[in-house]
């Protein structure tokens, strides 16, 4: 028997705030979603497998584009046509997808109800896939007790979107549940959908996250896609990753340690950007680049950061023009020693200044606070979630004063960056 596992498609979810990013392919990565739902129709005809299953968020949410739902259709008719059945479930994002209950689903298709738990059985194969759709997107209680028994003799499947306990991260918990909670049900495999990052414990029994089939931003890095399942007479289980994604993400870090000037940063950069580029075989990707290490170069990257950001977009372009994008440029940099003395005048007695600050737990805590207002006029996304600025941090606010003085300097004396 073989089937496909895949979770979380997100299909043509909006990805707002693309467009503040300069040089963005904005549609190319807006159509991932699509191509990557392609990719895994053509997978599943290649391999004749026996079913697929969806473990949940199909959709982003009740969209009012019903082209969404038509190109769904469109690509599970693919499977009908080829008799292999599509089970799947609603997750927190497509609950209730007014979509799924305006636009009929193929004959092929089998959207699993929110009421209870159900099972369906495919009889050729004595498979029992068991599972229930969130009815609301704030599905809080474990539903897991609520599955049906095991089906005996029978190969069992449980259908589950849901934070289990062993997960961390930045998903929301719905429907948690612990790992002890899906061996009471017996089941030989656990289908499982809501994490991004993919998850196996292969021992009986099988817990998978597939992880989502398209990496929508950079905090969702690496390649993205399925679960091939294979078993034997003995109902012996083996996975298998299969990519199915057409744009990557990736952080690249570039050692600055040492570094004389810029020049010699750009040339670390392409070379970490080549690497990046051959692993992943000329995907395009999406890199957000860190520069980080005590340098001779931090006062010249420093001095006019847009600038420096600029340099690198512009130095990709000697690595794979086509296929790379920099989506976002970090300076994590330090002057390779701290000043223990500052020239007489007023911009030695800046520097002095910063160099007590950056020295002084009681300095920075004041800075914290006077940080506080500046913070609260921030958008959400910059004060909550993996991109937050930390101006809490202590450790963010010692760098970042000691990136300060360059910048400081640079438009006080108003010289331009080299």
């Amino acid at each position: 028997m073989k089937f496909l596992h895949a979770a979380d498609i997100h299909l043509d979810s909006p990805l707002r705030g693309l467009e503040r990013y300069e040089g963005a392919p904005t549609e190319e990565i807006r159509g991932a979603s699509r191509r990557a739902l392609e990719n895994l129709v053509e997978l599943a005809l290649a391999e004749q497998v026996d079913f697929v299953l969806l473990a949940g968020d199909t959709f982003d949410g009740d969209g009012k584009d019903w082209n969404t739902a038509l190109f769904f259709v469109k690509q599970m008719g693919r499977l009908a046509e080829a008799k292999i059945p599509v089970l799947m479930i609603s997750g927190n994002h497509d609950a209730q997808s007014k979509m799924t209950r305006s636009v009929p689903l193929p004959r092929n298709v089998t959207l699993l109800g929110t009421k209870k738990s159900e099972t369906v059985r495919l009889e050729n194969h004595q498979v029992a896939i068991h599972g229930q759709s969130f009815q609301n997107a704030a599905v809080t209680e474990n539903m897991v007790p609520g599955y049906p028994a095991a089906v005996r003799g029978w190969f069992n499947i449980g259908l589950l979107h849901t934070s289990l306990d062993l997960e961390g991260g930045e998903h929301a918990s719905y429907a948690p549940c612990k790992l002890a909670d899906l061996k009471e049900r017996e089941y030989d495999y656990w289908a499982l959908g809501h994490i991004h990052q993919r998850h196996e414990r292969n021992s009986s029994p099988y817990v998978v996250y597939p992880g989502n089939i398209q990496g929508r931003h950079i905090r969702e890095t690496g390649a993205k896609g399925c679960l091939l399942v294979t078993t034997d007479h003995k109902n012996a289980v083996a996975v298998e990753f299969r990519p199915l994604d057409v744009f990557r993400w990736e952080q690249c870090l570039v050692d600055a340690t040492d570094a004389l000037d810029g020049d010699e940063l750009l040339l670390r950069f392409q070379k970490e950007a080549a690497s990046l580029s051959e692993r992943h075989e000329a995907m395009p990707l999406g890199l957000r680049v860190t520069f980080r290490g005590r340098c001779a170069a931090h006062n010249e990257v420093c001095r006019s950061p847009e600038r420096w950001t600029n340099q690198v977009r512009a130095a990709v372009a000697d690595v794979a023009s086509d296929n790379i994008w920099v989506e976002k440029v970090r300076i994590e940099t330090a002057t390779e020693s701290i000043r223990e003395s500052a020239d007489d005048g007023p911009l030695g007695e800046l520097a002095q200044l910063l160099i007590e600050i950056g020295g002084s737990d009681d300095q920075l805590r004041e800075l914290e606070g006077e940080l506080a207002e500046f913070r609260a006029k921030l958008p959400l996304e910059l004060r909550e979630g993996p991109d937050a600025i930390p101006l809490g941090d202590p450790l963010w606010l010692r760098q970042l004063v000691q990136q300060a003085e360059p910048v400081l300097v640079g438009r006080l004396t108003k010289e331009e960056a080299e």
